[in-house]
């Protein structure tokens, strides 16, 4: 939404106690937001007991191997479907942002891969546009996306039916982004101890974290939707189109 060029202004004093106040609510939020984080970290876990085969640039790989040698896996599901030229720009505008934390996240035993159904050569030619270094494994063929809710049936999708984000829903679309959390245990054993969906995965997104601070926020609104905005990098506009309404890029 626009601002106005001006805002009421006021003197040093005051603009120091509206920021002490507006800090006393950050602090709540703060403190609400690690106890929500203990309370994710201390879900019950569920023994994932299929078995799932993924074509990476190593060959076939099961789940457990993507824990590379380490006990907690983190997946994101990126919305690729086969028959797309290309992955979805949203999931791409987070991929940008987790390329470069696998060397950071391994230093506290935890891998991520991305996994989507696309073919494995599909996504080598679009990451490889795209510049990106992290895993990315396809499971084409397997019932994973399905399992854990992020990929429908056109059928599925328009019946109102479909489970996205823990409720039956309608979907405009068959692919749907994701976080998947994964622990494998001395013995070898997966558990799945953790996903989010929709905008529970808007924490990862730094750029909303920037926006909200700024004056116009995100301005998002009259978009078709509220990522309608969002391009995969190289394709981003002049400065003169950058306000006109976009449709959605999915393809």
């Amino acid at each position: 939404m626009p601002v106005p060029e001006t805002r009421r202004t006021v003197t040093d004093e005051e603009w120091l106690r509206a920021r002490k106040d507006l800090l006393a609510k950050e602090k709540e939020f703060t403190n609400a937001r690690d106890e929500l984080s203990r309370q994710v970290r201390a879900m019950p876990w569920r023994r994932v007991d299929r078995a799932y085969s993924f074509d990476s640039s190593a060959g076939k790989r099961t789940l457990a191997d993507l824990f590379d040698g380490r006990s907690q896996l983190i997946v994101y599901h990126f919305m690729f479907d086969p028959e797309w030229a290309e992955g979805c720009p949203a999931c791409s505008m987070m991929a940008d942002h987790y390329d470069a934390l696998s060397l950071h996240l391994s230093q506290r035993a935890v891998t991520m891969v991305t996994v989507s159904r696309a073919r494995l050569e599909k996504i080598r030619g679009f990451k490889k546009r795209m510049g990106w270094t992290f895993e990315w494994v396809s499971s084409f063929g397997t019932s994973f996306n399905r399992d854990f809710h992020v990929s429908f049936t056109p059928e599925e999708a328009e019946s109102g039916l479909a489970v996205y984000n823990y409720q039956a829903t309608d979907l405009p679309l068959t692919e749907w982004p994701g976080i998947s959390v994964f622990y494998r245990s001395r013995s070898g054993e997966v558990f799945h101890t953790y996903s989010s969906y929709a905008r529970g995965l808007e924490t990862f997104l730094g750029v909303y974290r920037f926006l909200d601070i700024v004056p116009q926020g995100r301005n998002e609104e009259g978009l078709q939707f509220s990522m309608a905005w969002v391009r995969h990098r190289d394709r981003y506009p002049d400065r003169s189109e950058l306000h006109a309404t976009a449709k959605c890029q999915c393809p």
